[in-house]
């Protein structure tokens, strides 16, 4: 994606509501933990909300501001429209972006498209733009009298045709997200019982973490009509792999769209800006680990032996590091792209892919030296190996990981202070239940011994 399209403009979408008969208009928007939040509006208020914008109480959103601070508004991105496919005939829904603004017409510092926007623009002003690509895994659950049951839909495996009974429900997820404007490029069965992926087309960071979130609710809605129910928790199944969401990532110069991390003569077929840009993330990996793996269960799928990333490295072939080089084509080379593989799907994109570009762009910055990349399988290395290699660990638990965010200037800048201080607050009080629940294990493990 090299250059901006045009923002449609408020009579163009007044008229595409007509249109499509639209009753009601969902404007979205996320807390800092990546929850989608909606204000409904009729029809009629449409005009009123694309030109000055729809006020509601951020008091009650989680991170948003404090009860002296309440009032806010809602500015919707106008290129964001998009019909809700499951709500075409009855009350007829469509859904439009929205940012957050203060009342004085300022960006509200806490709003996590805000966040993602000033990484943005700082990379602009360098003269580049930043195209992700996440593959969002999850695992879809029978339902039983409206409650989630513990067993998978089906027991295939990956990429699996004959014991793969979710087919037909992948199938009607793709086609909900075509209608929705997102390009599916692929879906197949994953891994686990029950886990599946569906991967999207690769485009700037803005466009596709706005397609991140909408994909989750998608499916979410698609599932729930089969009867089922979408999940991206990070391991909701124990002994099995975990969803993770791998990031495919890359510059590519506002000039022209050319991508800016090709070097066919350079080591990897990389250029020396994607070097220092993987420097830095390995640099930050740790620091970053609070966003892009930002909950209790998300350290439960960072364990070694489920093909979960565990240790800061890079490489190309080796699916145990932190962060891979996928190989080309050699006709494909502006496909070159580098692959950070510890985000899961439970983490705020917005956020996520803010920390991933401030934590790059430092390494370029500060030119930061890049170790030696690993292609030995990282899981079978001693720790007096590791140690040897200089290869370090990401947080082992959420607690490791709110601590090493902590101390990580970079990372805590890129968040700013507001949603740093108030995602800090959140993860320390959900470490903080988690540490004083007693779950079964411990009951089964103790209860009879001492």
């Amino acid at each position: 994606m090299s250059e901006e399209s045009r923002e449609p403009s408020v009579r163009e979408v007044e008229s595409w509501v007509d249109e499509d008969k639209v009753e009601l208009l969902s404007m979205q928007f996320t807390d800092v933990m990546g929850m989608v939040k909606n204000v409904a509006i009729p029809k009629s208020q449409l005009h009123d909300a694309l030109t000055h914008g729809v006020w509601f109480d951020g008091s009650s959103i989680e991170g948003f501001a404090r009860i002296a601070e309440s009032d806010m508004f809602l500015m919707p991105d106008r290129d964001s429209y998009t019909v809700l496919p499951w709500k075409r005939h009855k009350h007829s829904t469509a859904r439009l972006i929205c940012d957050v603004f203060m009342p004085d017409g300022k960006s509200f510092t806490g709003d996590p498209r805000a966040v993602l926007r000033r990484q943005l623009d700082r990379l602009a002003e360098m003269g580049y733009g930043f195209n992700t690509g996440p593959e969002l895994e999850f695992f879809l659950f029978e339902t039983s009298e409206d409650e989630i049951a513990t067993l998978p839909y089906d027991r295939a495996g990956y990429f699996d045709v004959a014991t793969d009974l979710a087919s037909d429900v992948r199938e009607d997820m793709v086609e909900a997200l075509g209608e929705m404007g997102i390009i599916v490029e692929q879906a197949h069965h994953e891994v686990g019982f029950g886990q599946h992926e569906i991967d999207f087309q690769y485009a700037d960071a803005m466009k596709t973490a706005d397609n991140t979130i909408a994909l989750k609710y998608t499916l979410k809605a698609i599932a729930q009509r089969h009867n089922l129910h979408a999940t991206f928790m990070p391991k909701p199944v124990e002994g099995t792999n975990g969803s993770g969401m791998h990031v495919h990532q890359s510059f590519y110069r506002l000039e022209d769209g050319s991508n800016a991390f090709v070097d066919e003569n350079g080591p990897y077929g990389l250029s020396e800006i994607a070097l220092k840009f993987i420097a830095g993330q390995l640099h930050h990996a740790r620091g970053m680990s609070a966003v892009l793996a930002p909950i209790v269960n998300s350290y439960q799928r960072l364990v070694p032996g489920y093909e979960a990333p565990v240790y800061i490295s890079w490489a190309r072939t080796n699916r145990s590091a932190l962060i891979r080089v996928p190989a080309v084509r050699a006709n494909k080379v502006q496909s070159t792209r580098v692959e950070l593989r510890c985000p899961d799907p439970s983490c705020n994109p917005y956020l996520a892919f803010a920390v991933m570009l401030a934590a790059g762009l430092d390494g370029i910055e500060n030119d930061y030296p890049l170790p030696q990349p690993v292609e030995e399988d990282l899981y079978h290395f001693t720790e007096d190996e590791l140690e040897r290699r200089n290869v370090a660990s990401l947080p082992e638990t959420l607690g490791e990981a709110v601590t090493a965010m902590q101390e990580d200037a970079v990372v805590r800048d890129a968040l700013g202070e507001h949603v740093y201080q108030h995602m800090v607050a959140a993860q320390k009080q959900e470490w903080g239940s988690y540490r004083q629940h007693v779950g079964e294990w411990a009951r089964e493990r103790y209860l009879e011994v001492y």
